[in-house]
């Protein structure tokens, strides 16, 4: 017995709904029809499960939507950018309340981790382009055999007022590690919020003090500083450094490529790659999440219930399936 590896391409097929009308001829109640599915898009082509393929080929694959345009025409399939880029807006406007009870979940955190990229964003009114800013905050509590699953909730802002980092996380109270951004400080005005600062960044004018002209108070400060990444070490199972090099590796080429189109692309790329880089740490497959979650909210799901629709939950019912 040999074993090859082969591949069935992606394959796009049509998917018809019969819906008879009957009519009583003994009564008169009229003509019945059974109602039409509900749709994301009310008359629209796509069905949930394409929607979310574009989604998760645009923020997980970074596929940016007119290559995608490409390579659906090149199965016979006729999709132009600006149809995919209101498939992707539609989503993101029916996912932002999973996306805002993300964000809640994670304030009730005793800590969190913030950080901040700019990204450029078209800004027509000027014939250019303007920074924007997106915000990240984290909790991943796993290398500690925390109890909470991990999660990740992006937010957009038009630009880096210093007012965006104290209105953002609003109501959450306990230990935010941060950068050495200034914008942070506000936050711990109000005494809820306790800032932990980034070792990476103090240790940096240290080390270029040594480059240029070593001195005894820079080096000893870097021998402080390393034995502290050997801490990080013993209870992360990894060094400091190799975290550094292994974002430099896996997440600076995703965030060179977050040139958002407009504000409101900014907002759509915050919302959706929340969901999905929380199905990434949870282990749940973010197709079939967003699939099942946008047919859910399209069928009258019960704001009520939106906590079981958060990928954490969604990992636990899928396990219990797959046992059952």
């Amino acid at each position: 017995m040999s074993e090859r590896l082969d591949v069935v391409p992606a394959q796009f097929r049509v998917l018809v709904v019969h819906r008879p009308k009957y009519d009583c001829r003994a009564c008169e109640t009229g003509i019945v029809q059974a109602p039409a599915p509900a749709r994301l898009i009310e008359g629209g082509l796509p069905t949930e499960s394409t929607i979310a393929q574009v989604l998760v080929a645009k923020y997980a694959g970074h596929l940016p939507l007119y290559r995608q345009a490409q390579i659906y025409a090149r199965q016979g399939i006729n999709l132009d950018r600006s149809t995919l880029a209101d498939w992707v807006g539609r989503a993101a406007w029916l996912l932002r309340p999973v996306q805002e009870r993300l964000l809640s979940k994670l304030k009730t955190s005793p800590k969190l981790f913030a950080d901040e990229t700019t990204v450029p964003v078209l800004d027509p009114g000027r014939g250019g382009t303007k920074t924007g800013q997106l915000w990240a905050y984290v909790r991943d509590d796993r290398p500690w055999n925390g109890d909470d699953p991990p999660g990740v909730v992006y937010l957009y802002a038009p630009d880096r007022e210093a007012e965006r980092p104290a209105a953002q996380p609003a109501g959450f109270a306990g230990v935010l590690q941060v950068d050495g951004y200034a914008g942070y400080r506000a936050l711990a005005k109000s005494g809820a919020v306790q800032l932990a600062f980034c070792w990476a960044h103090v240790r940096r004018p240290f080390y270029e003090l040594t480059v240029s002209a070593p001195t005894p108070i820079a080096s000893k400060a870097l021998v402080r500083v390393a034995g502290l990444y050997a801490v990080e070490k013993d209870i992360r199972g990894c060094d400091a450094e190799t975290r550094r090099r292994i974002r430099q590796e896996k997440s600076r080429p995703i965030i060179d490529a977050l040139f958002a189109g407009s504000d409101g692309g900014g907002e759509h790329w915050a919302i959706i790659a929340s969901l999905i880089k929380t199905c990434k740490l949870n282990g749940v497959e973010p197709h079939a999440y967003l699939a099942d979650v946008i047919t859910k909210i399209v069928n009258g799901y019960p704001n009520s219930r939106i906590d079981n629709l958060l990928p954490w939950a969604y990992a636990e019912t899928s396990s219990l399936k797959s046992v059952a």
